[in-house]
């Protein structure tokens, strides 16, 4: 890679994952012997101290210095004191991952201020240093988009648009947006299998350290500007409908024939519609039960409690945005990124599904509604099952309710209140039934 043997290069983010392993890298397989790193914990930083103990031992000088790179001036100080620059590398950077419905002014200042703030005060104060290196680590999210990090895409893509600008002044610059890596740590210490097997779903598979230093050389080697090291899975992405337009000179579109074979012949609000009232909400609970179990990468489906929240089961932002995807791929509803906020469990889903179909014609029952409901009521009490006493009450208000609706309808005058409550039920919305239910158990568990 360019580089004066002599010469200081400077590493933000140098003491977290990925800055540490290009530090390592340098000295071991480049020969660079006076290193900078700089990061808001400096010298207080996890390992911080056995990697400065390591590179010695391999004959570097090592700084590691504490710098708020949202902090102009303190940037600027910091690199007054370096003195001359002969190479800057840019790793630092901050997630904050939302839908695009809830990104507001601080989620864009917690990506745009570490990552696409630093860069451009990078390039103002080491204007007037020789510098042979000035790398910018930037992501694929900025290339090919990913859900939840509009903000990330956007600080990224400003990363990749500064590199140009500074290779057209005839500066020194390559932006890496890197696919995601292996290692743990750093941005991404809060990835979860679920996450990664969300990525290689999607063709993306993770780099190791070697394969991504081995691409961080070639791009420097070849003295490449704005480029993408990522290692795609080229046969997952030719079975994916949607391939991004930045990959389709190198993926086998569907043909749109085999795509319109494998569709089903009737819709899936015809199917819903066509079944038995009583099979309905089941057949819609399965699928929202099987969509959840896939993005969370459970091949159980009976990991998915109906009645527990979707973010208590593992959902984020990201995993519910792709599980919206395919409720709305599977459904073909219009439904907001928002799905798994506004309906916070399978059961509520269920029944938000159900309501898009409008009125179904149940084969002359007077109350689908209030069927389903009971349905839904039975599926909660049997998968949560209570304890013992709260048990023992709630079949003594159901013998209660049975017996009602077993009375004959010339009952004594004394019976007049339960033909009374059975009038009512008829006549039930939704709500009202829940409420009656809600009212009545409450009052057997007292």
């Amino acid at each position: 890679i360019p580089h004066t043997p002599d010469g200081t290069v400077l590493i933000t983010g140098g003491t977290g994952s990925l800055g540490s392993l290009i530090a390592r890298h340098l000295v071991t397989e480049h020969g660079v012997r006076d290193l900078v790193l700089a990061s808001r914990q400096g010298p207080d930083a996890d390992g911080a101290t056995e990697l400065v103990t390591e590179l010695h031992h391999h004959g570097a000088r090592v700084r590691v210095r504490s710098c708020d790179l949202t902090d102009r001036t303190a940037l600027a100080a910091l690199i007054d004191d370096i003195g001359p620059l002969t190479g800057v590398i840019h790793t630092a950077g901050t997630l904050a991952d939302t839908t695009i419905d809830r990104l507001d002014a601080d989620a864009l200042t917690t990506t745009f201020a570490p990552k696409a703030d630093a860069a451009w005060w990078l390039h103002e104060l080491t204007r007037s240093h020789d510098l042979a290196l000035f790398v910018v680590f930037s992501s694929v999210a900025g290339v090919l988009g990913n859900a939840g990090q509009a903000n990330y895409a956007a600080a990224n893509s400003f990363l990749d648009a500064l590199v140009t600008h500074r290779r057209r002044q005839g500066l020194p610059g390559t932006s890496l947006a890197w696919g995601w890596w292996q290692r743990e740590g750093g941005m991404t210490a809060h990835l979860t299998q679920a996450d990664h097997d969300r990525m290689t779903r999607a063709g993306i598979h993770g780099l190791t350290d070697d394969e991504g230093t081995a691409l961080f050389d070639t791009a420097l080697g070849h003295g490449l500007g704005a480029v993408a090291p990522v290692k795609l899975h080229l046969p997952t992405l030719n079975r994916t409908d949607t391939v991004p337009a930045v990959l389709r000179g190198l993926v086998r579109a569907a043909r749109p024939a085999a795509r319109e074979a494998t569709a089903p012949a009737e819709n899936w609000a015809d199917r819903i519609s066509a079944l038995a009232p009583e099979e309905r909400d089941r057949a819609v609970l399965d699928l929202v039960r099987q969509q959840a179990a896939r993005v969370l990468g459970h091949s159980d489906v009976d990991r998915i409690n109906p009645g527990q929240a979707f973010k208590d089961t593992g959902f984020d932002s990201l995993t519910a945005v792709e599980f919206r995807n395919r409720i709305t791929t599977a459904t073909g509803l219009r439904l907001p990124a928002t799905l798994v906020f506004d309906h916070p469990t399978p059961d509520a889903l269920t029944g938000h599904l159900l309501a898009q179909l409008g009125p179904l014609d149940d084969g002359g029952s007077s109350s689908p509604s209030m069927l389903r409901e009971l349905e839904r009521f039975e599926r909660q009490l049997f998968d949560n099952r209570p304890d013992d006493e709260t048990g023992t009450a709630i079949a003594v208000r159901l013998r209660s309710i049975l017996a009602r609706l077993d009375a004959p309808s010339t009952a004594p005058a004394a019976a007049t209140g339960g033909d009374q409550v059975l009038d009512r039920l008829a006549d039930a919305s939704e709500s009202e039934l829940l409420s009656f239910i809600d009212k009545e158990f409450g009052r057997a568990s007292n």
